[in-house]
């Protein structure tokens, strides 16, 4: 009851971000209420029917990761005084933040349900000839158990990750910075001041990213008699089990590259003897990497990811997107580009006070807006020429 009363007392842009959330667990039930219909539709095809289902894994993880983004950013999370004289402590606030997440994705999943029913010619409507018969399964009757089961995994999934990602933690104690470490202030009081530790992720995801596309060279030297052991949902041509593999293994690698990259980038910007737009910039980028670092690094893993499969597909003897496909595609991407926003925002409020008190100082609203220019281009020249680089060399041994 306190989700719901909660839920009715936020502002637009609050419901807007949960009804991105709901659109998402939506795609998402329906692409696995489409993968039942086609089991029931076909039950002699057993392993269609879980490759289907494997293919789903991928909504549904940038589903979880969404509903993870916009509970970071919903103000109910950061109402502690209130909700602790409310006798409501960190605990019951995570439990009071899944209970919303899974109410979310329960909605999302009801309209997916009806659309899906309609698609098939329930609810007494007319079914779509050809996608209720070949894609939906129509004219099979669904199980009960299996479609509950389906359906109850989405809100399960974005309410447990919403969970763990927000449970209570020990704040760790501040290191004391080594003489080395510090770095002269350029205040008048020449007080040493210490530069953000850089996150410890980036040798491992070059590294993953490098035994991916290894991975993936060598299995791709068979990819082109189409073994069909593991194809892509829409596809005629067969794509070998390594292929996959060393592409996941290429977009884990960026996932755990992001933070160190972004930590990278500030570095970069406060390089030299930066004034004080750089520095600004390169100071926020290096303090925000950990908090917007990993939403970054999906977004080019799926990024790179989908400019591989467009080329690969471009490249193939047949290519053919199918209804479902394109509904995948949309869920993940929609997902992975509303969580790079919601870190964003999530980050904007974190630097609120430093904000409010760069303004107390004098500093004028221009600076600031160029500061947040600046930091954006910079992310945008160095991710997306590393991000086509990974996504290049992995079609290599598809396409030749």
């Amino acid at each position: 009851m306190l989700a719901l009363r909660l839920a009715r007392g936020t502002r637009p842009l609050v419901l807007a971000r949960r009804a991105a959330v709901a659109a998402a667990a939506g795609g998402t039930g329906f692409l696995l209420l489409a993968t039942l219909g086609h089991a029931t539709a076909h039950p002699t095809d057993s392993g269609q029917a879980a490759v289907r289902l494997l293919w789903c894994l991928a909504p549904l993880a940038a589903t979880a990761q969404l509903a993870v983004a916009v509970a970071r950013t919903d103000p109910a999370a950061r109402l502690q005084r209130g909700m602790a004289a409310a006798g409501l402590g960190p605990f019951r606030l995570t439990l009071l933040a899944a209970v919303s997440t899974a109410l979310t994705g329960v909605l999302g999943a009801v309209a997916a349900l009806l659309v899906f029913l309609r698609l098939r010619g329930g609810l007494g409507a007319a079914p779509w000839p050809k996608v209720a018969t070949e894609l939906l399964g129509a004219g099979h009757p669904l199980p009960i158990a299996g479609t509950t089961l389906l359906l109850a995994l989405v809100p399960l999934v974005m309410a447990g990750a919403t969970a763990l990602a927000l449970r209570p933690r020990e704040a760790p104690p501040a290191p004391t910075p080594a003489p080395s470490e510090a770095e002269p202030d350029d205040g008048a009081d020449g007080a040493p001041r210490t530069a953000p530790a850089a996150p410890s992720g980036l040798p491992w995801g070059i590294a993953l990213t490098a035994v991916g596309l290894t991975v993936e060279t060598y299995a791709g030297r068979g990819a082109a008699t189409g073994s069909g052991l593991l194809p892509l949902p829409g596809r005629l041509v067969g794509s070998p089990p390594g292929v996959l593999a060393g592409w996941a293994l290429s977009a884990v690698g960026l996932v755990l590259a992001g933070p160190g990259l972004v930590h990278l980038c500030g570095r970069l910007l406060c390089a030299g003897r930066p004034g004080a737009l750089r520095l600004l910039a390169g100071r926020v980028l290096q303090e925000e990497a950990r908090r917007i670092g990993r939403p970054i690094g999906v977004l080019c893993a799926v990024a790179s990811g989908g400019y591989a499969a467009m080329k690969v597909f471009r490249a193939a003897p047949l290519e053919t997107f199918g209804p479902l496909t394109a509904v995948g595609a949309a869920v993940v991407l929609g997902c992975v580009l509303a969580s790079a926003l919601a870190a964003g925002l999530e980050s904007r409020a974190a630097r609120a006070d430093a904000t409010a008190a760069l303004r107390r100082l004098g500093a004028p609203a221009a600076l600031l807006r160029r500061a947040a220019t600046l930091r954006a281009a910079t992310l945008v020249l160095v991710l997306a020429p590393l991000t086509w680089g990974v996504a290049e060399l992995a079609t290599v041994p598809l396409v030749r």
